[in-house]
């Protein structure tokens, strides 16, 4: 076979075997492509109105079926629920000490600077739930101590609890009771004999659904 032919085949033969690959491997650099996905469904923007009546719907329950309830709910549901409850805010604004607990606290004004613990309120981080303000554990002339908050604002929930808890998890915790508000300066008293050691963790917690809200770490 003539030389120059042969030569010629060769070169078709490796043109046709490079050029695809080559192609193949630069084309990314000139495609442009485009995509457009919808939000998540537990992300979408839902009614106003509709989470008000989910809220209205789930508070309206005793505590017992609340909480069997939101065993059945999924996150759709509670995100509902937690966004209804998100549309009221109550404010209270409490007195440091109450009234009886006032006299002779001069006495002990200097004891309490040394006792008292205070933390900031951190948010839970995820977007949604969130408290901030200053949590302050104040012992009082009667030998009895509260949990103050003050300048206090929390997103507001359904059964929103004051926690006093060894963690975040609140998987061991002493509780204050039912939020009073989620604006506002307000008191709680602690039951005598509790470990502040132990229990140095303030929590905003949802109940119902197991939720925080937000913590404080209590420091001397």
């Amino acid at each position: 076979m003539n030389k120059k032919v042969l030569t010629v085949i060769i070169i078709v033969v490796v043109a046709a075997v490079v050029i695809p690959i080559g192609i193949y491997t630069i084309s990314p650099l000139f495609i442009s492509n485009t995509v457009n996905e919808p939000l998540p469904t537990t992300a979408a923007i839902v009614n106003k109105n509709s989470a008000s009546q989910e809220y209205q719907k789930f508070i309206s329950m005793n505590e017992k079926d609340r909480m069997d309830a939101a065993k059945q709910m999924s996150q759709r549901q509670k995100n509902m629920v937690m966004i209804g409850a998100g549309q009221i805010n109550n404010t209270i604004n409490e007195n440091s000490m109450a009234p009886e607990t006032i006299k002779g606290q001069q006495q002990v004004n200097a004891t309490i600077t040394s006792k008292t613990r205070t933390g900031s309120f951190i948010g839970a981080g995820d977007g949604f739930h969130n408290a901030e303000g200053l949590a302050k554990v104040i012992p009082l002339g009667d030998g009895n101590s509260v949990l103050r908050l003050e300048n206090f604002k929390s997103t507001n929930g359904p059964n929103v609890h004051l926690y006093l808890s060894t963690d975040k998890t609140a998987s061991n915790f002493v509780d204050l009771g039912r939020l009073k508000a989620n604006n506002g300066n307000q008191n709680y008293n602690i039951p005598h004999g509790t470990d502040l050691e132990k229990y140095h963790m303030a929590l905003i917690w949802c109940k119902d659904f197991s939720v925080l809200f937000g913590s404080a770490e209590l420091k001397t």
